[in-house]
């Protein structure tokens, strides 16, 4: 009997339950064993594992979060760890290993593909929706629709007091949340990573806004943006195994530039964690469904190295190395609709 192994590394995200219940059914129904690996990475160096069987995914499907635990480990920066995770992998017995992951954790797996375990097969996973080779990733929606119903409740509150409200979103390298919550919010202006933040622009779309009778203005701001002043600094200095700042605080500081420099009433919310956490959208959960059944259906053709994707409406395929290549960056396009009803 052939035995795979599944872990869900990163940031935790609604649809990684939906994942780990398909691979456990559709492997039982090729008569494979599955061992669960807690805590992402960690789990394969420290050899901490849970079996699972059709009892142990049993009404997981509408949950959030993982049910093997996450975390940000990086063997590569720890002495010795991608010696254990070989040795553990053959420890396990596993002929086949679903990484399941955004940047950083298929970045590890496609390292390992290079470096003694060519037997993996990926499965994208980030809310920030930013990895490559895919159109969308599952967490996405879930987070999109939170954003959204969250900037809905700040109109009636900004409209009743004649405040700006900022809205601070996730979006770490590209401000896909940010510019889809935002469309769908009516949002007034929506700043993103991918292009600098101009303060003094900013403030002249609100005083345009006023100018014509509109004495409220939301703004949603991924938490990933930075000034073009160089003054301006929100983020953290240290850094995570994967070489990321802790970030927060750019809706903070934005909000304080907004008010000193229009003299408007202005307040920050920042969405944070509540926008993976949670019950996944049903979109999320079909999409976390048919990316767990087809990692099963590469892992039985010996598909290895290869990362499955949406494309369209179709389930296919990638190189993990493609996908990993590159961020996968806000369309222009859109961000040029989502302008028309700046201000």
């Amino acid at each position: 009997m052939a035995t795979i192994g599944i872990l869900t590394g990163g940031g935790d995200c609604p649809g990684l339950n939906p994942v780990i219940r398909a691979v456990v059914r559709k492997a039982y129904n090729e008569g494979y064993k599955v061992i669960g690996i807690k805590n992402g990475w960690k789990g394969l160096i420290e050899l901490d594992t849970m079996e699972l069987n059709l009892d142990t995914i049993s009404g997981i499907l509408p949950k959030g979060g993982t049910i093997l635990g996450t975390s940000r480990t990086n063997p590569y920066k720890k002495e010795g760890a991608v010696d254990k995770v070989k040795a553990n992998f053959k420890k396990l017995g596993l002929d086949a290993l679903i990484a399941t992951g955004g940047e950083d954790t298929l970045g590890v797996a496609n390292k390992l593909t290079q470096d003694g375990i060519p037997n993996i097969v990926g499965v994208p996973k980030t809310i920030d929706n930013d990895l490559g080779s895919t159109d969308f990733t599952f967490g996405f929606d879930t987070a999109v629709n939170i954003a959204t119903e969250c900037i809905d409740r700040l109109h009636t509150t900004a409209e009743s007091h004649h405040r700006v409200m900022v809205a601070e979103v996730m979006g770490r390298h590209a401000g896909w949340i940010a510019v889809y919550s935002g469309i769908a919010g009516g949002a007034d202006v929506i700043l993103i990573p991918e292009l600098p933040i101009d303060v003094q622009e900013v403030c002249d779309i609100i005083r345009k806004r006023h100018a014509r009778g509109k004495i409220f203005s939301i703004i949603v701001v991924a938490e990933g943006a930075q000034f073009k002043q160089k003054d301006l600094i929100t983020q953290e200095k240290k850094l995570d195994e994967f070489g990321h700042v802790r970030l927060g605080g750019i809706g903070e500081q934005l909000a304080k530039e907004v008010e000193k420099i229009t003299g408007y009433e202005t307040r920050v919310t920042v969405f944070g964690h509540i926008q993976r956490g949670g019950t996944p959208t049903a979109f999320d959960r079909v999409l976390g469904t048919r990316f767990g059944v087809k990692a099963v259906e590469l892992v039985k053709n010996k598909k290895f190295g290869k990362m499955v994707a949406l494309a369209g409406n179709k389930i296919i395929d990638v190189p993990i190395q493609e996908a990993v290549k590159e961020l996968k960056t806000v369309d222009m396009g859109l961000y040029e609709i989502a302008k028309e009803f700046f201000g």
